[in-house]
This record gives structure tokens, C-alpha cells and sequence, in this order.
């Protein structure tokens, strides 16, 4: 087929096969409106289309030639006649499609935005990259973005054009790698992916990196989404501003939200729907914060959210974005807190998402000694490319920006820092100094926690870090990390393995629950018992603990009332407040009819008063990060398995004594810094919570007698494994 010269005016011979082909990078050279003398040159592509018409602004319709096969043109005397026109094509078998010129269009990205993304510096990554409804030139469609620096030709496809890429190439925008479109018609809720052409001639379908929205899983289609979500937490976010969270309380209920509770027939509840009833629950526990296992999009849900492959989307598992929007601020409408657990470690190989993105290495390194992690079977991250970096950064500044999340948990920071992590000898490659620190993830945490510290005022970041690394929680420009707090893996090795001693073995072990306080001010630490501790046949926390069930309770509630009274923020799983005897399964809610059992009624009656105690009482808190905030009263009576010390806070102070064997200790006497009178503020053997009763509501007068380097002392009665927590009370 021959067409008339003027409609192929300007084009580069060969040109429009190039197009035809799809490995066109430039499609908008060949497509859209272009002038010629005396007028104008409209061009639009439609395979397998028998014809084409263009409908002008004023309503007339004009027959289009075929330049070449799919390739339709016509030439019009004059101006271009405006944004609103529009294509009618026809088929074959007598179905038509009319649609708007998406190449008439001038770039949606600015130089600005694509020089700071190229350098990794973009804080704002997710409003340019992605889709997003917008209008351009009075006409309502989708702009969309994306990265894929070696693709031959990237094209747009969707439930829109019938999933085929021939339709709608996208442009590339310099030497930016980035590839854009702005698609008339288009609008919030269209499901859509990137089709790729790869340097190889290979053709990839790919979620979009940037989807803010996806199906829901198993579906993996990325989706057009647009927030109208108003926010009510306009007090608690100007307050955040100011916080210093190693001055304020922190008791964090870690959650899993499929597995919480169930609803009928054992569905899960969505982001709404069980927003009210959490809530509620924690902070009858006397619960600061929640914890959220990742609800970034992923599609195993046996991986817990750890393996995401859709980074800056909420799982549609439990409703779209503007739900999850809701659910934190109903949240922090109720005093709480929103802590989201974050995986920039490692993702998974799936091939629909990150994995060889444009055909190439992008996310990842090509070497598998890098690339990828011999735990998981997933990849690691190349922290040493700017546009990743970015990527990362601008993720971790999307959820505190766009869902007003409160801090970030990040997972598996160990595996980040090491490159030898899980590798044998010849498996891993040193660092260019020959060493085996990954010095390109150090930079990138280093960076990614001075962003959130200079972006997000009063947000925090949390390391999961398990080896002896230093400096996390030091700021980066004094040579750390940067994080905020990070968790004690050392603490809770040594006091789950202290607690499932026999008591009779305990006075011979009592230095693995004591020996945490030497290194106590290295960093600042959240002591877990988290979902980890519950799972791949590690048993339950009430399964754990020695003894008969009398004795397994008692010994619960006395982890409890260590883990809240000693330095440190603390973070219990989800079900640790009902003891189930069974292992935590995400495949199933939470057996709350276990509330009802005596015990663990008394149990769910104590986690709240200790959490209520914990709040009220600035000694367990204010002072956390500093040594003037602890002190041994004694730690040395291996012979009796008792250990007591002072917490100090804002002029006050607490006495916590914990009997950690089944014997009472009559009239033992215990070294205080006061006079007066002391008034046990809780025992964790009152018999409403399940215990004997030994101990509760006893004020003991101070005598005049020195003991243990402290001025004054008291007898007690030491309640068999229990914990005591005195405050001075003054007598007029």
C-alpha cells in the first residue's frame, strides 16, 4: 500500500516498519499530530483494524488512509484541530473502537524529575513514576512511567486494549531509561502491566513497579488508582512532629492482619472492617502501638508478606489503598501508633514482578554471588545503583507520607550487611576493600534513615539486626546506621532460654537473664517476642515454659512482667495475651474462645493491667536509653533465683522484685533508696490474674537498715514465680 508523501512528511526512512515491528522507542516521531506545509498530519496505530476515521472537535468525520497495515493517517488544511479529537476504528467483523490521540501528548516528566531519579535522589519517586489519573489539555486519562533502561520497546496494556502491545508504545524520554504515556479514556480502576521488548528480542509482562494498586492475589495485573480518602488525624500527626521516642512509652502488638480474627466461614476481615475491633483490643491492653506483618502486595501468603512483589501497594488481600488509609487513622484516632514491617533485603523470583525487570539485571546483580540469597530463593537488591536506591527510599518515604504510617520495622537488616551472609567459602565476592561488609547497603541505610529523619519528623525506623554490628542505632552522620531503635535478638534468645529452664536448674543460669544489662546502652532496643518465636515447630510461648499449667502461667505472666519493667521498649505477638498451646498458623484466626478459659482470662486481665501500669509510669520509659534510668538492687542471689532492681524517670522511681522459682521467700528483705512506705503496685500472682494470691496489695514499711548498697530496706513476702512491682508512698 503507497501513501500520499505529505502523510509520511519528516519520518526517517524505514521508520514505520521500525513502529510496525514494535521496537520503536520514540513512537511519538511517527504517532500524534505533526505539521506539514499548510497544515497538519494526524497518524494513529490500530492493528487489525479494516479502517479508521477521525472525529474532529466539531463533530465531523473524515475517512483515514492506511499508510500501512495498522499504520492509518490523514492530512487536514490548517491548525491542528485540538485535544479532543478523536479515532473511530473498524473491524472486520463490524465491531469499531473510538478512542482518544495518546501521542499528541508532550512529555509528563520533567528534566528536573528525571535527572534527581537517575541520581537516586527522588523523594517523591511515586507521584511521577506509576499511574496516575490526570487531565492534560482539558482531556482525562492515565499518565504512566516506567523504568527499563535496556528494553528495545516498552508498551502499555491493559483490560483497555484487549492486553496486546502492539497498541499503545510508550516514548523514552532521553537517556533517562524511563519510558512514559499518557493514555486518554483511561481511568482510576483499569488493570494494567508493562509489556517489554528486551535487548535480546525476548517479550516480558510485568506488574509495574510503582503500582499503588494490584489485583487480588493469585491475579497479579497492576491498578490504576486515585485517593479521595479524608484524613482525620490531623492532631496526632501534628503532634508526631515533635516526638522523641526514646523518651516516650512504647508497647508494640505485632499483627498479622489475616490471621487476627476471622470472619464468616473463615474469610479475612478487611482493612475496615477490622480496624475498630483491633484498635479497641489493643489498647485495652494498655498497648502504644501496632506492629503490621507487611501488607505490602505480595503472592504467597505463606511467606507472611516477607516476599513482596508489590512494594507500593497494600495487599488487596483486605480492601484497596483508601482502606488501608482508613484503618491507620482510625488508629491513631484511638491513640495508636502504626508500625509497618519493611522488606528492602531481598524479593522474590517471580516473573511477573522485579525479577530481570527489562531482561537485564535491574533490581538485582547479575553475579548470583550477589544476587541472590541461598536462605529465602529470592534476590537482593543492587544498593550500589542510584535508581534503586532511590526506588527504596522513596518506598520507605511513601508509606510514612501517603498512609501516615508512624515507623518503619525493617526486616532481615543482617543479611543487608554482610556479604558472606549464609554463604560458604567461594560463594560470595569481598567488597573492593576485601573485606565482607556490603558497603553499598550500609550506604543506603545510612541514607534511607537520614531521608526518613529529614522527610518525616517524628517518624521512627527499626532495625531487625541479629548480629553484633555496631553503631545501629547511632545517627549516620556519627558514623551508624541511623536507625531509631532496633530489636534485642541477644535479650530474647537469653531470656526465652532462661524461662524454659527448670526452675530447679535456674539459680546455675541466672547470668543468661542478667547478662543483657551489660551491654544494655550499646544501642537502643525493643525487647520481642514476636511472631518468629511462635513458628516452624518452635512451639507456643505457653508451650515453652516449665512445669504444670498452674506453673506454665505463672511463669508466663513473670516473662511479662520482666519484659515491661526492664530497660527498653517491648513488643509481644499477637495470641501472647490468650497462651494458645498451639503454633501461630496464618492460614487461620486467632481461637479467641480461649479467652474464656480461667486461666488465660486471668492472663488477658493482667496484660492489661501491666500494660496500663507500664504507660501510667514514667520510671519504665522516660529514661530507657540511659544508665540513670536502672539500677541492680540485687542480682547476685543465685541461691534463691531472685533478682530486684530500681527503674528511675522524671523524679520517680519503681522497686521490681522477681521470684523466679515455685518457692515463697518469707520476710526477704530487699535494699531501697526511700523512706516511708512502699505499696506493691502489681503482683503477677494476684489470684484475678490466676496466681496464689501471695503478695498482692501488701504495703511494706521502710526500716533503717542498709542493704544492698541502698540506704534503707523492706520485707517482703516473694509470691512463688512472681513479680512484684513497688512504688514509695508517703504517709501524712
Amino acid at each position: 500500500m503507497t501513501a500520499a508523501p505529505d502523510l509520511l512528511h519528516g519520518l526517517a526512512p524505514g521508520e514505520v516498519e521500525h513502529l510496525l515491528a514494535g521496537e520503536h522507542r520514540e513512537p511519538h516521531r511517527v504517532l500524534g499530530v505533526h505539521p506539514v506545509p499548510g497544515g497538519v498530519v494526524l497518524r494513529a496505530l490500530c492493528p487489525d483494524a479494516a479502517r479508521a476515521e477521525c472525529r474532529l472537535p466539531d463533530g465531523s468525520v473524515r475517512s483515514m488512509a492506511e499508510v500501512q497495515s495498522g499504520l492509518f493517517a490523514i492530512r487536514l488544511d490548517g491548525a491542528d484541530p485540538g485535544p479532543t479529537t478523536r479515532y473511530v476504528f473498524h473491524f472486520a467483523a463490524g465491531a469499531s473502537w473510538e478512542r482518544g490521540d495518546p501521542y499528541r501528548f508532550p512529555p509528563g516528566l520533567g528534566e528536573l524529575d528525571l535527572h534527581l531519579f537517575n541520581e537516586g535522589k527522588h523523594r517523591r519517586l511515586w507521584r511521577h513514576l506509576g499511574a496516575h489519573p490526570a487531565e492534560r489539555d482539558g482531556v482525562a486519562g492515565v499518565q504512566f512511567a516506567v523504568w527499563a533502561p535496556n528494553a528495545r520497546r516498552v508498551s502499555v496494556i491493559g483490560d483497555f486494549c484487549r492486553w496486546d502491545g502492539r497498541f499503545f508504545p510508550m516514548r523514552l524520554l532521553g537517556g533517562s531509561g524511563v519510558f512514559e504515556l499518557f493514555l486518554p479514556g483511561v481511568s482510576a480502576g483499569a488493570l494494567y502491566k508493562f509489556e517489554i521488548l528486551t535487548a535480546e528480542g525476548v517479550l516480558r509482562v510485568k506488574t509495574d513497579p510503582m503500582a499503588q494498586a494490584m489485583e487480588h492475589p493469585p491475579e497479579t495485573a497492576s491498578r490504576v488508582t486515585a485517593s479521595t480518602y479524608a484524613w482525620g488525624d490531623e492532631g496526632w500527626m501534628a503532634e508526631r512532629r515533635g516526638w522523641d521516642h526514646a523518651r516516650r512509652p512504647m508497647s508494640i502488638y505485632e499483627v498479622h492482619l489475616g490471621s487476627w480474627a476471622r470472619g464468616e466461614g473463615g474469610r479475612p476481615l478487611g482493612y475496615r472492617e477490622i480496624a475498630p475491633r483491633l484498635a479497641a483490643h489493643a489498647r485495652a491492653l494498655g498497648f502504644t502501638h501496632l506492629e503490621l506483618l507487611p501488607i505490602a502486595e505480595h503472592p504467597f501468603g505463606g511467606s507472611w508478606g516477607y516476599q513482596v512483589t508489590g512494594y507500593f501497594a497494600p495487599t488487596a488481600r483486605f480492601g484497596g489503598p483508601d482502606d488501608f488509609r482508613f484503618f491507620v487513622d482510625h488508629c491513631h484516632r484511638e491513640g495508636l501508633g502504626v508500625i509497618l514491617d519493611w522488606v528492602p533485603a531481598h524479593f522474590p523470583k517471580d516473573d511477573f514482578a522485579l525479577r530481570r525487570f527489562d531482561g537485564s539485571a535491574l533490581y538485582e546483580h547479575d553475579d548470583p554471588r550477589l544476587a541472590e540469597h541461598p536462605d529465602w530463593g529470592t534476590l537482593i537488591f543492587n544498593y550500589g545503583r542510584e535508581e534503586v536506591r532511590g526506588f527504596l527510599i522513596a518506598n520507605a518515604l511513601y508509606w510514612l507520607d501517603e498512609f501516615h504510617i508512624d515507623g518503619l520495622r525493617v526486616d532481615a537488616v543482617a543479611s543487608m550487611l554482610y556479604r558472606d551472609y549464609s554463604r560458604g567459602e567461594g560463594q560470595w565476592l569481598p567488597n573492593p576493600m576485601g573485606g565482607r561488609e556490603n558497603l553499598e547497603a550500609i550506604a543506603f541505610l545510612r541514607a534511607m534513615n537520614e531521608a526518613v529523619l529529614e522527610d518525616q519528623p517524628g517518624c521512627f525506623t527499626v532495625a531487625e539486626e541479629s548480629t553484633s554490628w555496631p553503631h545501629v542505632t547511632r545517627p549516620a552522620a556519627e558514623g551508624g546506621l541511623g536507625f531509631t531503635l532496633k530489636w534485642n535478638m541477644g535479650w530474647m534468645h537469653d531470656t526465652l532460654g532462661y524461662f524454659q529452664t527448670d526452675p530447679f536448674f535456674r539459680p546455675y543460669h541466672q547470668n543468661d537473664l542478667t547478662f543483657a544489662m551489660i551491654y544494655e546502652y550499646s544501642e537502643r532496643f525493643i525487647m520481642p517476642l514476636s511472631h518468629d518465636e511462635v513458628v516452624h515447630l518452635k512451639g507456643s510461648l505457653i508451650g515453652k515454659m516449665p512445669g504444670d499449667p498452674w506453673q506454665k502461667f505463672a511463669n508466663l505472666r513473670l516473662l511479662y512482667a520482666y519484659q515491661f519493667t526492664r530497660p527498653g521498649k517491648q513488643l509481644l505477638f499477637m495470641g501472647s495475651e490468650i497462651a494458645p498451646s498451639e503454633e501461630w498458623n496464618h492460614d487461620h484466626g486467632l481461637d479467641w474462645r480461649l479467652a474464656e478459659e480461667p486461666r488465660r482470662a486471668g492472663l488477658l486481665r493482667y496484660l492489661a493491667d501491666l500494660g496500663g501500669l507500664y504507660r501510667a509510669s514514667p520510671a519504665l520509659w522516660a529514661d530507657d536509653h540511659v544508665p540513670e534510668g536502672f539500677a541492680w538492687i540485687d542480682c547476685a542471689d543465685h541461691k534463691n533465683a531472685v533478682v530486684s532492681y530500681l527503674r528511675r524517670g522524671e523524679g520517680a522511681h519503681l522497686v521490681v522484685v522477681l521470684n523466679l522459682t515455685p518457692l515463697v521467700h518469707d520476710d526477704y528483705r530487699i535494699g531501697v533508696p526511700s523512706g516511708g512506705a512502699y505499696r506493691v503496685l502489681l503482683s503477677s500472682d494476684a489470684e484475678t490474674y490466676g496466681g496464689s494470691g501471695v503478695g498482692h496489695g501488701v504495703e511494706a514499711a521502710v526500716e533503717d537498715m542498709p542493704y544492698h548498697g541502698q540506704p534503707r530496706s523492706i520485707r517482703l513476702r516473694l509470691p512463688p514465680l512472681g513479680a512484684l512491682v513497688l512504688a514509695p508512698v508517703t504517709h501524712e
